[in-house]
């Protein structure tokens, strides 16, 4: 495993040099090696040749350069993305931050209790320099407004100290350039659902004779950054395609809607393939036993973290296509549900018997996919999906892979319009926020509406079983 810590510089060169050789001696747990990533923000009074010099003596240390100045978050933006480490940490180009308490920050997510770390100036360390009134009240009154908007009891969002998971911190979209990247930061894992854990840390502040370079009109532009955050939700990196999914775990009466048209032929023991947020699984619970799989790391972690106080629920990393990664499930559950995943996977014919090989006899499979390739679009493009289906198709599938189809039926026939709209005519790539919540005020009426509408709808789900050995 590997510590990647980013350091931001811009204009430091008589601090550099020390804070570098101090992270490089901090001692980290055992089996944590370390990268340091040095980024020079556009420096103008010679840190680039302390930087040259500190690269040439120390393979370990790698260099990037803005070629102006641009701020603090987008020095730091650099450096994520260059990160090549399992867990990420800034550090300040200053002193006021001691490089020796990094291994305490890492701790508490190689224990596997949080995802994210912050270093606390205000709980009890080991000691804290006593320096500005107002600037530590201008700190714990921005911390108190992030905390009121994101749901948080931090003590300290303005911490440089922000430890995280690197695969959490890369899929997040950072924009604010400057000091704004804290609360941004904090609103953006609070949305995620982040295990968020803090430690205290002693804090050397500098006075603004020494250096600091903060000032109160940072603070007004913190307060406008975690105003916008709560209200936008700008959470993954294009490139991740999960915001479609998070802006669905939004849409709870649809997903109550879903899981009524499948509860009457769910069992005890359910297996979940591609649960994803776990969007659809709290509408299934409480289950005798209920396993919940994905392919995707990061809501493998997410749901880790949503269910880990319910002992019915396992957590397991599992490709429907991969007969290895069903041995051991073979026949231990009474019901598979497979939503919304088969329409991903190139050899969906291997995923339905692997399906199948997971039930006991006389087991149910319940599956939803997309319907009809006249409605495939942009969004489909984004979600990944390499086909939509016709009922025919989705049967035989099914009948080839052993099972016998009790019934296929069409499911959300009034979602047609806009997905045509949205994927076909308008070319989208997500959903608004407004539209999603008007959409999932008005179920009550669409599933009136599902008895009348003419058209079939968006998707088609099919009730499979496994048929049970003849008596005798």
């Amino acid at each position: 495993m590997k510590l990647s810590v980013i350091i931001p510089v811009f204009n430091e060169k008589y601090t550099l040099a020390e804070v570098v050789v101090a992270v490089r001696a901090a001692p980290l747990p055992a089996g944590v090696e370390r990268e340091v990533i040095v980024v020079d923000d556009g420096s103008t009074d010679g840190t680039d040749a302390v930087i040259r010099d500190m690269v040439a003596r120390y393979p370990d240390v790698v260099a990037l350069r803005q070629p102006q100045n641009r701020g603090k978050g987008a020095a730091l933006r650099a450096g994520i993305e260059r990160a090549t480490g399992e867990f990420i940490v800034c550090q300040d180009a200053d002193l006021e931050y001691a490089p020796e308490e990094l291994g305490r920050l890492l701790l508490p997510i190689l224990e596997g209790e949080a995802d994210v770390v912050y270093g606390s100036r205000f709980l009890t360390g080991e000691r804290r320099r006593v320096l500005y009134f107002w600037h530590s009240l201008g700190n714990r009154l921005l911390t108190l407004l992030s905390n009121m908007l994101s749901d948080l009891n931090l003590t300290d969002m303005e911490t440089c100290y922000k430890m995280a998971r690197a695969d959490l911190l890369k899929s997040l979209p950072i924009r604010c350039n400057h000091f704004g990247i804290e609360p941004e930061l904090t609103a953006k894992f609070a949305k995620r659902g982040a295990r968020i854990f803090e430690v205290p840390i002693s804090y050397r502040g500098r006075t603004y004779r020494e250096g600091k370079k903060i000032t109160w009109r940072d603070g007004f532009r913190a307060l406008g950054v975690m105003l916008w955050f709560k209200f936008v939700d700008d959470l993954y990196d294009e490139r991740y395609g999960h915001a479609i999914l998070h802006s669905l775990s939004g849409t709870h009466r649809f997903n109550r809607w879903m899981a009524d048209a499948l509860r009457p032929w769910l069992g005890d023991r359910v297996l979940e393939i591609g649960a994803g947020m776990g969007n659809l699984t709290g509408e299934l619970l409480p289950r005798a036993a209920y396993a919940l799989t994905d392919i995707d790391p990061l809501h493998l972690h997410y749901l880790k973290n949503r269910y880990a106080a319910n002992r019915n629920i396992s957590v397991r990393l599992l490709d429907v296509a991969d007969a290895a990664h069903f041995q051991g499930l073979e026949g231990q559950f009474d019901s598979v549900v497979c939503l919304n995943v088969l329409e991903h996977v190139e050899r969906d014919a291997a995923g339905l018997q692997n399906i199948f090989a997971a039930l006991a006899p006389g087991g149910c499979a319940l599956v939803l996919v997309p319907r009809s390739m006249q409605l495939f679009g942009t969004l489909d493009t984004v979600l990944g999906h390499v086909r939509r289906y016709t009922d025919a198709e989705l049967e035989q599938k099914l009948k080839a892979a052993g099972f016998a189809v009790e019934k296929i039926f069409t499911f959300n026939r009034i979602g047609v319009p806009g997905w045509w709209l949205n994927g076909r005519v308008l070319k989208r790539k997500h959903f608004g926020r407004f539209q999603l919540k008007l959409y999932d005020s008005l179920v009550w009426l669409w599933r009136l509406l599902e008895q009348v509408l003419p058209w079939p709808g968006l998707s088609l789900i099919a009730v499979a079983r496994k048929p049970a050995p003849a008596p005798g």
